[in-house]
């Protein structure tokens, strides 16, 4: 393994020394690449490439297939950032044994460093036997998109009291079960402090606060990408989406008007060989 390469132990102790986490979406090759390149430390393979990869309106129809294609495609490329794969809906819910077999087709397929998965306390049985298995987990509890329909919606979560104790205690049970970290996300930021502060494994928020021990957002989004909607904890650093939609138009009026391709972007034939072909 690369020395540099960021392993679970390393996001672990981001916690006692106080550096935060950062924390990006890559779905392709390019991406990742570019995220790795750039010193991220985790790279979350995330089922959010249902949406703003693949068109579909929700997460709850990427597949398992579908997510270790995209996983193989980031984990082959990626030197130094912690590699996580997102487990679909009904990958992990059915039951703990196929929840298990699934979590290992993640790291043996897909080559992921270590997987996620979405729930609170119910979870910790299906959290305690992936990690029994060798397979390091990290949760993600609050708002969790693929029960979001269970949720009524995609709503900020803890907002009341019983709520908000209610995520604690799932944070708390996600720890004992093993998981290395823990995502919030859309939960109100003083109750995503006091989660950060009640466990001893790194918080990573989502729409959560700046309190918590790292960020992450979905790149398509960060980067104007995804135009269906902008959640309101994203930070739009660029819209690329127009720089790129600019060029696809100055192509086709370069095409159009013939001004493209010009010589530069042609290839040669010496004249002796073209007199050849052309019979002269």
């Amino acid at each position: 393994m690369d020395q540099n390469k960021i392993t679970v132990p390393d996001i672990k102790a981001r916690k006692k020394s106080g550096a935060k986490i950062s924390m990006l979406t890559a779905y392709d090759y390019p991406w990742a690449l570019l995220v790795d390149k750039a010193g991220i430390d985790i790279i979350l393979v995330g089922d959010s490439l249902g949406m703003v990869v693949l068109g579909y309106k929700d997460t709850v129809s990427v597949t398992m297939d579908e997510m270790i294609h995209h996983i193989k495609a980031v984990s082959g490329v990626v030197k130094r950032s912690l590699v996580v794969g997102d487990m679909p809906f009904g990958s992990y819910n059915v039951t703990v044994e196929k929840a298990v077999e699934n979590a290992n087709r993640m790291m043996k397929e897909g080559r992921a460093d270590c997987i996620k998965l979405e729930g609170g306390k119910n979870m910790a049985p299906v959290v305690s036997a992936i990690v029994n298995a060798g397979i390091p987990v990290q949760g993600h509890i609050g708002l969790t998109p693929q029960t979001a329909s269970a949720l009524g919606g995609f709503k900020v979560q803890g907002r009341s009291a019983e709520a908000a104790r209610a995520l604690i205690a799932d944070a708390k049970a996600l720890e004992a079960a093993g998981c290395f970290s823990l995502v919030l996300e859309a939960i109100p930021a003083p109750i995503a402090k006091i989660v950060t502060e009640s466990v001893a494994i790194p918080t990573i928020g989502i729409g959560a606060g700046a309190d918590c021990d790292g960020q992450v957002l979905v790149t398509h989004d960060m980067v104007g990408l995804f135009d269906r909607f902008t959640p309101k904890f994203v930070k739009q650093y660029i819209k690329i989406s127009d720089e790129i939609s600019g060029a696809i138009l100055q192509f086709k009026d370069d095409v159009e008007n013939k001004r493209f391709p010009e010589e530069k972007h042609s290839f040669t034939i010496k004249s002796d060989e073209l007199d050849k072909v052309s019979g002269t």
